[in-house]
């Protein structure tokens, strides 16, 4: 489990290349302690490293895979080009000044993902919110923050939307609490906005929304929202993403993922059918 606290600023595809350096050294049975001895470094480095919280050396990652048996150059070369591409800037670190640290590393995730399936109880997903829905729940959670600043983070959240237009963008996956959808986010007329707006992304094949209907009761996912994330190069480990109030979590252990996946299988399963998500919509929209 990666903790992201502000301030702390690891990148997303360091968390992803720290987690597969992770997994290659625990599959040989060392510890840290030699792995620090190798790179001339200590037990700690190794640490920092896997957590995504440091930079990392081409020279340290190449003698960390010669440590660890990778002795195949195709897995080599993967990863080396994941070393580089975790040094470079995204377009998103222009609104550094705007973002905490631990959503920079959950906006370079979403870029580099190739599904994301996502729980959500409070409100429309991100990823799906028209502009003048993301402009209210924006500005109802920034108190006191000036409208330019306002304006700046509603154009973050939909330029983060031109990652499902991509060719190779991801495949979205969302399970939204009918809560979410009742509450009048921005008054009567934006939210009924925002629901015809979600009619007309079922049309997309790669977005898929399913509602949890009041009618099912409690449910597994009553702890709140969360994301898993997962990846092209299926040597990567997926990532749970749950978004605290100062602070979010990443996970990548196994036991941790899996937990999380076997949620959100169960919800999506006792959830709508494209069609029962369209009446429903559409129920709303009428009440409205």
């Amino acid at each position: 489990m990666t903790q992201v606290q502000p301030g702390s600023g690891p990148t997303a595809l360091r968390i992803l290349l720290g987690s597969q350096l992770r997994r290659l050294r625990e599959a040989k049975g060392l510890s840290r302690e030699e792995a620090g001895h190798l790179i001339r470094g200590s037990e700690s480095k190794i640490s920092r490293m896997e957590l995504g919280r440091v930079g990392l050396r081409e020279r340290d990652v190449a003698d960390l895979l010669t440590f660890y048996g990778v002795e195949d150059e195709e897995a080599r070369a993967a990863i080396m080009d994941l070393l580089l591409r975790a040094n470079e800037p995204g377009w998103w670190h222009r609104f550094n000044d705007l973002l905490p640290s631990w959503f920079q590393t959950y906006v370079g995730l979403e870029e580099a993902a190739s599904r994301i399936r996502t729980y959500e109880v409070q409100f429309v997903p991100g990823l799906l919110q028209t502009k003048e829905y993301a402009r209210a729940v924006i500005t109802a959670g920034s108190a006191g923050i000036a409208p330019e600043e306002i304006a700046r983070r509603v154009d973050l959240r939909m330029q983060r939307q031109q990652v499902l237009e991509r060719p190779d963008g991801p495949f979205f996956w969302a399970v939204i609490d009918e809560a979410a959808l009742r509450r009048p986010i921005g008054g009567a007329e934006v939210t009924r906005a925002q629901l015809e707006h979600l009619l007309d992304l079922m049309r997309q094949p790669n977005i898929t929304i399913q509602i949890m209907p009041f009618s099912f009761g409690g449910h597994s996912a009553e702890g709140g929202a969360f994301s898993v994330l997962r990846f092209q190069d299926s040597e990567l480990p997926d990532v749970v993403y749950v978004e605290q109030l100062a602070s979010a979590l990443y996970l990548d252990k196994r036991e941790e993922v899996d937990r999380y996946s076997e949620v959100m299988e169960r919800l999506c399963a006792v959830s709508t059918t494209p069609g029962e998500t369209t009446d429903i919509l559409r129920r709303i929209i009428k009440e409205n």
